[in-house]
């Protein structure tokens, strides 16, 4: 199962990648959108998929479950939902001043 979740995440990798390094501003939030997800995926990969009882008292189990992967992937959706809102919510902001999206054209702005 960690394998073809390692190769998920890298197909996500992949995608997010690609989508960064287009000209479209709303493709490049896509995409670090997507390469959050990679990484979230990747860290749950490598958390390892264990099964056990979960760590609470009183359970006279020696085969537990480890939650930190877990409690750190729930952070990072979290943080990446923030962002992502953010990134939104800049390339909507820019599209409204500047009439485009595209990337070589907003490079020609000036500050005036």
């Amino acid at each position: 199962m960690e394998i073809l979740m390692s190769v998920l995440a890298g197909i996500l990798f992949t995608a997010g990648t690609y989508l960064v390094l287009a000209k479209s501003l709303l493709r490049i939030v896509l995409g670090t959108a997507i390469l959050g997800h990679g990484a979230l995926l990747l860290l749950l990969t490598m958390g390892g998929i264990k099964t056990g009882a979960p760590p609470l008292l009183g359970l006279e189990s020696t085969a537990y479950t480890d939650p930190l992967p877990q409690a750190l992937i729930l952070t990072a959706i979290v943080i990446n939902f923030g962002t992502l809102g953010v990134f939104l919510v800049i390339a909507y902001r820019s599209y409204q001043e500047l009439g485009t999206d595209d990337m070589e054209e907003l490079r020609g702005t000036d500050d005036e």
